[in-house]
């Protein structure tokens, strides 16, 4: 539907910031993790470089096209969603056979750690550097 003003020409909508919402890192984040996850360990049977570079490129994406405020989202949201995407992804290959289950669960876990190490390490970086940036600003302006 094209709504038109009085004048008659097309209103113009402006969008007061550009770049992700917290909801939108979230599910960008969850999203891209979750496919490529669930991609590697349909084929490979075991999450390896592929999720790890997706685990990162999905941190610093957010980080990069994310709002100002959106960094602790950023920086949480990786790991949670490849825990999440991992353990429904193993339990619908290995079914309810716990010890296989287990193992194939912490091995991804496992082999994914540095991975998450280092994209976390740069989320929480980016979160604390905004957070004092924004503690600076809040000094500045009442002095």
């Amino acid at each position: 539907m094209n709504v038109q003003s009085n004048s008659g020409a097309n209103p113009v909508i402006q969008l007061s910031k550009k770049g992700l919402t917290k909801p939108g890192v979230v599910v960008l984040q969850t999203l891209f993790i979750w496919l490529i996850t669930y991609l590697e360990i349909t084929i490979r049977n075991g999450v390896g470089v592929l999720t790890g570079l997706a685990i990162c490129a999905a941190v610093f994406g957010a980080v990069r096209f994310g709002r100002a405020g959106t960094a602790y989202v950023a920086a949480t949201t990786a790991p949670i969603a490849f825990a999440i995407a991992a353990f429904i992804t193993f339990l619908k290959e290995d079914g309810l056979h716990p010890s296989k289950f287990g193992v194939d669960f912490v091995a991804s876990l496992a082999s994914a750690a540095p991975y998450l190490l280092i994209s976390a390490s740069y989320g929480w970086l980016n979160f604390l550097r905004s957070r004092s940036v924004k503690k600076k600003k809040a000094a500045a302006t009442q002095s």
